[in-house]
C-alpha cells in the first residue's frame, strides 16, 4: 500500500500563498504545512482501502488470432463509503488490451464492472502482469494505491488461415475414394467392391469365384485405406524463427500441418502431433479425429522457436516410438543447407525405409523477388545469389528425394495446399 499525492493537493498548498504574505512568519509557514499535511493525510485514510475491494476477473479464455475478445473486471466495494477508483490492469502490450486505464465510481456496498476488448496481435499466452488499483479521497488530494491479486490469462490461438482451401481438397479427395475407384490392389489400398469387366482392365484382378458364379467376368476394385496413421513432426529449432513476410516461419509451419489435419481427418486417417528440436516441447497424441483439429490448435498456440539445432537423432527415436511401420511421417522443416548437414539426411534415409516420408519446407519468399531483380548491377549481382540458394535448395531436395522421401517445397502462401496435395497424391497412387 502507498499513498500519493494528485495534482489538486499541489493547487490546495497554493491557497496558502495569501496568508504567508499577509502574515510573513516562518510560524505561518509551519502552521500551514501542518494544516496541509493533516488535510491530505485525512483525506487519504478516508479513502477506502484498495485491499478491501473484492475484486473477480472475467476474461475469455482463448481467441484466435486477428479476432477480438471481451471480457470485463468486477469490482464490489464492501465499506460503507464510496470508492472513487482508478484502475490500471498491466496486461502485456500485444495482448491488445483497448483501454488499460479506467476511473469510475463504485458506490458503498455496490458492483460496477470494467468493460474490455481484446485483439491479440502475437500468437500464444497473453498474462496481466499487474492489476493496481487506486483509491481516492473524498477532496481529491490523495490516492492510496495497491496491487491487486487478479491474475488474468489469454490465449490467442493460431488463425488458420489455410482454412479456405480445405473444401477444394476434401472434394479432391472424394473423387479418389469414391468416383474413381482403383483398379489394381497396391501398397496402401483396401477391396471396394466387385463389377463386371471392361477392355483395359487388368485380368490380374478378375475375382474368379465371383465369375463362376454370375457366369461374367467379374474384377475387383480397390480404394484407398481409411483409418491410416499420419504423425507430423514440426521442427521448432532456429530456423522457424526466420520471419517470412509478416510472420514466423513456425506459423507457417502449423497452417500447413493444421490443414493437413483437418484433410487427413475427412479421409478417416488418424493424425499426430510432435513439436520438437532438442527436446519434445508439445505432442498431440491419441486425439479422436473429430477432436484433434480443436487439439493441435490449442496445444500449439504457445510454441515458439528455440534459438538451437534441431537434434534429428532425437526425433528419429521419437518417431519410432510413436510410429508403427507403414505410417505417414511428415517433417515440417525448412531444406536447408544447415539442416540437412545437421543430420537431417542419414535420419530421413532411415525413417523411409519403415514409412512413407513427406518433408514439407516452406521456402523465402523473399528468394524469388531477388532472383528476378535486373535493375543495376547491385539488383544482378543480388538475383545471382538467390539463384544459386535456390538451386542449393533444390540440390538438397533431390537428395532427400534420392533416399525415398517426398519433398513439398513451397512460400508460405502455397505451403498447406503443397503439402495437402502431397498427401492427396500418396492417397491417389495408394501409397498411404
Amino acid at each position: 500500500m502507498r499513498i500519493s499525492l494528485t495534482p489538486r493537493a499541489a493547487l490546495a498548498a497554493l491557497l496558502g500563498l495569501p496568508v504567508i504574505v499577509l502574515w510573513p512568519h516562518w510560524t505561518t509557514v509551519v502552521g500551514l504545512f501542518v494544516l496541509w499535511t493533516l488535510v491530505v493525510l485525512g483525506d487519504a485514510l478516508i479513502a477506502p482501502s484498495p485491499r478491501s475491494l473484492l475484486v473477480r476477473r472475467e476474461a475469455p479464455a482463448q481467441v484466435r488470432l486477428g479476432g477480438n475478445a471481451a471480457g470485463q473486471l468486477l469490482l464490489t466495494n464492501p465499506s460503507g463509503r464510496a470508492a472513487r477508483l482508478e484502475v490500471r490492469d498491466a496486461w502485456n502490450p500485444t495482448a491488445g488490451l483497448e483501454s488499460p486505464r479506467s476511473a469510475l465510481v463504485v458506490p458503498a456496498r455496490e458492483r460496477r464492472a470494467i468493460r474490455q476488448r481484446f485483439t491479440p496481435t502475437r500468437r500464444g499466452e497473453h498474462s496481466s502482469r499487474a492489476l493496481v488499483i487506486a483509491s481516492r479521497g473524498p477532496l481529491g488530494l490523495a490516492r492510496r494505491a495497491a496491487a491487486v491479486d487478479a491474475p488474468g490469462r489469454l490465449l490467442a490461438l493460431h488463425p488458420f488461415g489455410a482454412r479456405r482451401h480445405l473444401p477444394s481438397r476434401v472434394r479432391r479427395l472424394r473423387e479418389i475414394e469414391g468416383l474413381a475407384a482403383i483398379h489394381q490392389r497396391g501398397q496402401g489400398t483396401e477391396f471396394d467392391s466387385l463389377r463386371d469387366f471392361v477392355d483395359g482392365d487388368d485380368v490380374r484382378s478378375i475375382d474368379w469365384r465371383a465369375t463362376a458364379r454370375r457366369r461374367s467376368v467379374v474384377v475387383r476394385t480397390w480404394r484407398p485405406e481409411r483409418d491410416r496413421h499420419v504423425l507430423i513432426v514440426v521442427d521448432t529449432s532456429r530456423t522457424s524463427a526466420a520471419r517470412l513476410g509478416d510472420a514466423p516461419r513456425l506459423d507457417a509451419a502449423f497452417d500447413a500441418a493444421l490443414l493437413l489435419t483437418a484433410l487427413a481427418g475427412k479421409a478417416g486417417d488418424r493424425v499426430d502431433l510432435l513439436c520438437l528440436d532438442r527436446i519434445p516441447h508439445v505432442s498431440v497424441l491419441g486425439s479422436t479425429r473429430s477432436q484433434v483439429l480443436s487439439d493441435m490448435v490449442t496445444a500449439t498456440a504457445a510454441v515458439d522457436p528455440a534459438m538451437v539445432e534441431t537434434d534429428w537423432e532425437l526425433a528419429a527415436v521419437a518417431i519410432a516410438e510413436r510410429a508403427r511401420r507403414g505410417s505417414l511421417v511428415v517433417l515440417v522443416t525448412p531444406v536447408e543447407e544447415s539442416a540437412v548437414h545437421s543430420g537431417l539426411l542419414p535420419v530421413a534415409a532411415r525413417i523411409a525405409r519403415d514409412h512413407p516420408l513427406v518433408i514439407a519446407s516452406i521456402s523465402d519468399p523473399a528468394l524469388e523477388s531477388l532472383a528476378a531483380g535486373r535493375g543495376d548491377a547491385e539488383a544482378v549481382y543480388r538475383a545471382a545469389a538467390a539463384e544459386q540458394a535456390r538451386l542449393q535448395r533444390d540440390g538438397l531436395a533431390q537428395a532427400l528425394e534420392r533416399v525415398g522421401a517426398h519433398v513439398a517445397d513451397a512460400p508460405p502462401d502455397r505451403a498447406p495446399q503443397a503439402l495437402a496435395d502431397t498427401y492427396l497424391a500418396l492417397k491417389a497412387a495408394g501409397r498411404l
